[in-house]
């Protein structure tokens, strides 16, 4: 009830007007009980706020505890995850060498198969069957040209002799032969001081101004100081008759052969007859493809007559230089290193070289008879 209510209903109460002073003092009462209404309501909404914010500061706290819980877990599934993946990482890691090495060893033990079996040996073989094919088509040439040139007319047959006296006799009659048009090859005499000049000039120009297209007999490939050693070496200390250390491949032995055999030719022309000795077709047709890379030489300067022929046995070697030497040729005997013995008959010739292996990995012993 307000303060107008209570006003008139006293005033109602009392019609003549009488009694102001209970009137002043129900007005003091209504007042104080006023405030203390106000103040019991203030202490409420104080409290009330004071509740709140203890409500604030729990729910806070609640806030704060689940967000630092919820961190925690997460950053304990992203460890978990990591750990995880460092795992599957090494384990794909370990399963990824030991497929490398299963690899590793299936290509060795491929090699070794291919090596052993006839499907690795396929191209060794095309290459031994090109190298009889290339020695056989030469062989059959040189049979057909022998063939057109064969004197049918029977020459009378020495009386036999020994071995020795056989080779001075040839000696002496290629001697004969040669002297009358020409001067025998000595490289270690000062008499050749010219050739010898002429020899160091040719060796210089195929170290130092290789002519990759130059003209037929002339080097026309890279010619390293390690060579000009090992021909300087057989001109001049050996005199152009004599074995050399063998450069560790037949490649290589066909270069240094082929210098030499290069440089005989623009001293002797076409008197220069280069004969091959080996032991296998296949080795003949590696020195037949050689030569003419190296001296830029075809198929039809192979042959009987021709500037290069091959051998595969000493005896008709020793029996065609006879021959070339009878005609006033000059033959130059090269024998491959795969040659375990040298037949006397071919150490009479003026000109021999022998490849010889390496005493540092011998190979095979050059042994005479």
């Amino acid at each position: 009830m307000t303060a107008e209510e209570l006003s008139k209903s006293s005033l109602g109460n009392n019609p003549s007007g009488g009694g102001s002073s209970s009137d002043a003092s129900v007005g003091s009462a209504d007042s104080t009980g006023l405030k203390s209404d106000w103040s019991t309501r203030i202490d409420a909404l104080r409290q009330q706020e004071v509740d709140l914010k203890r409500s604030i500061a729990d729910l806070q706290l609640t806030y704060n505890r689940l967000t630092q819980d919820q961190f925690q877990k997460i950053q304990t599934d992203i460890g978990r995850m990591v750990q995880q993946g460092t795992a599957d990482l090494e384990q794909r890691k370990r399963t990824l060498q030991q497929e490398i090495e299963t690899l590793e060893r299936r290509q060795e033990r491929i090699q070794v198969e291919m090596r052993t079996t006839f499907a690795g040996a396929s191209q060794d073989l095309a290459v031994r069957v090109q190298g009889f094919k290339d020695y056989l088509v030469g062989s059959l040439q040189d049979l057909a040209v022998a063939a057109e040139q064969l004197d049918l007319a029977p020459a009378a047959r020495p009386t036999a002799m020994p071995e020795v006296e056989r080779g001075r006799d040839r000696s002496s009659s290629r001697r004969a032969a040669a002297e009358p048009s020409g001067a025998q090859p000595a490289f270690a005499s000062n008499s050749f001081q010219d050739q010898t000049e002429r020899i160091r000039s040719l060796l210089d120009q195929y170290r130092m101004r290789p002519d990759y297209y130059g003209p037929v007999w002339q080097l026309r490939r890279t010619f390293e100081p390690i060579h000009a050693e090992r021909v300087s070496n057989w001109f001049f200390a050996q005199g152009g008759r004599g074995a050399v250390k063998s450069m560790g491949s037949r490649l290589q032995n066909v270069l240094v052969a082929s210098a030499a055999v290069s440089i005989l030719y623009a001293l002797y022309g076409n008197r220069l007859r280069t004969l091959v000795l080996s032991n296998s077709p296949e080795r003949l047709g590696e020195w037949r493809r050689g030569l003419q890379d190296c001296l830029g030489i075809s198929r039809g300067d192979f042959g009987t007559g021709q500037g290069v022929m091959l051998f595969d046995a000493p005896e008709p070697l020793a029996q065609r230089a006879d021959r070339i030497t009878a005609d006033n040729g000059l033959p130059f005997i090269v024998v491959d290193e795969a040659e375990s013995v040298i037949s006397l008959a071919l150490l009479q010739f003026p000109l021999w070289l022998a490849f010889a292996p390496d005493p540092m990995n011998p190979t095979a012993e050059y042994d005479y008879f």
